[in-house]
């Protein structure tokens, strides 16, 4: 869910005028009308819906009223990146972060122009706000100068087979050419720079193509001397292949030209192209675009022309973080383009190479550094006092983070051992053999991408023997060569969160993928846990990281719960990123650790089962020991929800079932339908009652 620190400069009226973010929200019903304005679809208070800005397959998202803000707010459990205030999702449909001062600032003048408020001056940037279906295509940055649109005509026709052939050299077929809306034209008709008509027309030997879009037409002449023809209104900025991006991936290419962008997209990768490869690139896209993609990187001409182009845009885009890429190519006329590159016999796999070539080149220091911090199981570091220190657990869903909690000895680094082991699976002499997870099913990982284990806190000897019980665990002898272990303790705060970030980027292109992250003291990566600013920043990085990557990524967090809620911001942050949350505690026998749930995105914490697992002498190893009895299950439910009841009714007497319902959602993090289970579960327990006064309210009950 996104949560909102209003910072002072952003509270305070502009100088273009007298608007705040409290005339707005006076002016709009507390921001409902700005709900009801941009999102295209009927909805009703409270009541779930389909979020149509995504295939959101279930109605998963409300509209709700939280009265401790005074405003109406967004909730989508399928996607987090919508739930916020009104702010916050005019915010995510225009690219704009409501955390800095500048975006908001232009977030409230969006909704002062399109809700028609009357409460700015006038003279602001025009900024397009958008409606998509899917949040793939963004608004450009404004255009500086409006050109007089060219009409024009088009006779299409079937692509022929020379046609066909023509693309086919770089690998186009025709599927792709109809994706990115390019035709093969019979004639083409518009006006000339003084309003004079011409038109064109295809032959054998030089025929013509369009790069259409709705209001325009790039037309496109291979074989002819003049090669490009514009007609129409082209906006902003002309940015092909910009729509066919999804909303998230890991890099995304710049070429110079739109076969170029067709040519990536055969071999799977994400590009786009502007007009030329002398064109000023516009900021706006781009810096919108670093927000969709881990790397942006130039892939111009090699020839003289582009490598002058690509090293300015290069130094232009630098706050980005764009860099380039060059093409090992002659330069000449016939070879000096991704096309020519594919065309000469590399495949996907090359041009991954180089760019894992150039990614060892800029991440050098860091590889080196971590070269030194890299546990070599076959070299064992000399003996040293034994120091007792609190592991992680590898569990969870791609794109997602994984938060395990619990106190010190309550059996998290045997738990985390048990975990990592089945990930890595049996070994083939043990493959009839049935693992002990501890209870949970982890899923093998068959297609051997990267495991990378960060350990924050525990010296090098431990490290090293948690990775021996783990192997024994798994019946192997040695490390696969996907499993990488690293203990950090050497390292500076500081340096360690950028070694995880670029050993991870490097790891994910040389094993195809990452299959598991584990990072074993999340709180040592920043200077205190109850640092809101850093917290907030490590959180929003690693949850980034899982969807950039597609992981699980597992943190551990060695803080006792109070609840089901985790303590500190670094704790509040987890608690509101993390699609799932487990604690491990000791049971009334201290033998005995059991593991709870403190947050299940997909479903209630308080109906999973409680988990117990202990040490077994004979076998040397932690064994599970099966599920916590269901009445013991439902003391916990019903203790939990007591504290809630306790919660709500000590700011009112009186409750709705409706509001009843939200400020359960609210309190626990649910699911609207979990919240009403909840509701039931409450009165059959009598913690609360129908009012007597009223049977439309509840009270709380006598316990």
């Amino acid at each position: 869910m996104i949560h909102i620190r209003w910072m002072s400069s952003v509270e305070t009226s502009y100088s273009m005028g007298t608007m705040n973010k409290d005339d707005i929200l006076r002016l709009t019903d507390r921001g409902m009308a700005i709900f009801k304005h941009y999102l295209p679809t009927p909805f009703r208070v409270g009541r779930n819906f389909l979020n149509p800005f995504y295939e959101d397959k279930h109605a998963s998202c409300n509209i709700y009223y939280e009265r401790r803000s005074d405003t109406y707010k967004m909730k989508d459990f399928g996607n987090d990146d919508y739930s916020g205030d009104c702010f916050a999702f005019v915010g995510k449909l225009n690219g704009l972060d409501c955390k800095d001062s500048k975006d908001f600032i232009q977030i409230m003048k969006i909704i002062d122009r399109d809700l028609h408020l009357g409460l700015s001056s006038g003279n602001y940037i025009e900024t397009k706000t958008i409606t998509p279906i899917s949040p793939a295509v963004t608004a450009a940055t404004s255009p500086s100068k409006v050109k007089k649109a060219r009409p024009y005509t088009l006779a299409q026709k079937s692509f022929t087979a020379a046609e066909l052939a023509f693309w086919g050299k770089s690998g186009i077929t025709q599927e792709v050419l109809r994706l990115f809306r390019v035709v093969s034209l019979k004639k083409f008709s518009s006006e000339n720079n003084e309003g004079k008509p011409f038109s064109i027309a295809a032959t054998d030997k030089e025929p013509v193509f369009g790069y259409t879009a709705k209001q325009y037409v790039k037309v496109y002449r291979p074989h002819s001397e003049m090669r490009f023809l514009y007609a129409g209104d082209f906006g902003e900025n002309y940015c092909f292949g910009l729509e066919q991006l999804p909303a998230k991936g890991d890099l995304l290419f710049i070429t110079g030209s739109e076969k170029d962008v067709m040519s990536l997209t055969v071999h799977g990768f994400h590009a786009i192209c502007f007009n030329s490869e002398t064109v000023t690139i516009p900021v706006g896209i781009i810096h919108r675009l670093s927000f969709r993609f881990k790397h942006i990187v130039l892939l111009y001409d090699v020839d003289k022309a582009g490598l002058d182009s690509s090293a300015k845009q290069e130094l232009a885009l630098k706050n980005y973080g764009v860099k380039r890429l060059l093409l090992p190519l002659a330069g000449t006329k016939v070879e000096k383009d991704i096309s020519d590159f594919f065309r000469l016999g590399n495949s996907r796999e090359d041009l991954i190479k180089l760019f894992l070539d150039y990614l060892d080149t800029i991440y050098s220091e860091t590889m080196s550094a971590l070269k030194s911090c890299e546990v070599d199981f076959n070299n064992p570091p000399p003996v040293a006092q034994m120091v007792v220190s609190v592991n992680d657990v590898p569990l969870g869903t791609q794109g997602n983070i994984l938060c395990i909690t619990g106190g010190e000895g309550t059996g998290k680094s045997n738990y985390v051992t048990a975990l990592i082991a089945g990930a890595i699976g049996q070994s083939e002499k043990n493959k009839d053999k049935a693992m002990d997870t501890l209870g949970v099913s982890v899923s093998e990982n068959s297609k051997r991408k990267a495991i990378l284990f960060y350990d924050t806190e525990q010296s090098e000897v431990q490290t090293y023997k948690n990775i021996t019980n783990l192997l024994k665990r798994c019946g192997r002898e040695t490390m696969p060569e996907y499993l990488k272990a690293y203990c950090l303790t050497g390292m500076s705060r500081k340096e360690r969160l950028q070694a995880i970030i670029q050993s991870m980027d490097k790891f994910h292109y040389q094993f195809r993928g990452i299959h598991m992250v584990v990072i074993d003291g999340i709180a040592d990566l920043i200077k205190g846990a109850n640092d809101e600013t850093e917290s907030i920043a490590v959180v929003e990085e690693l949850y980034r990281l899982a969807g950039i990557y597609n992981t699980c990524i597992v943190t551990i967090l060695h803080f006792i719960p109070s609840g089901l809620k985790l303590r500190g911001h670094l704790g509040s942050e987890l608690q509101r990123k993390a699609a799932a949350i487990l604690s491990i505690e000791k049971d009334t026998d201290p033998s005995v650790s059991v593991v709870k749930a403190l947050k299940v995105r997909d479903g209630s914490p308080l109906d999973v089962p409680i988990m117990q697992f202990a040490w077994d002498k004979d076998v040397r190893m932690h064994v599970y020991l099966g599920e916590k009895p269901k009445e013991e299950k439902d003391k916990r439910k019903e203790d939990e929800l007591v504290a809630v009841a306790k919660e709500v009714f000590s700011r009112r007497r009186f409750v709705t079932y409706v509001e009843l319902a939200e400020e359960i959602q609210s309190i626990l993090e649910v699911k609207e339908r979990t919240a009403k289970s909840y509701i039931r579960f409450m009165r059959e327990k009598e913690i609360i009652l129908k009012s007597s006064d009223n049977q439309s309210y509840y009270v709380i009950g006598n316990f």
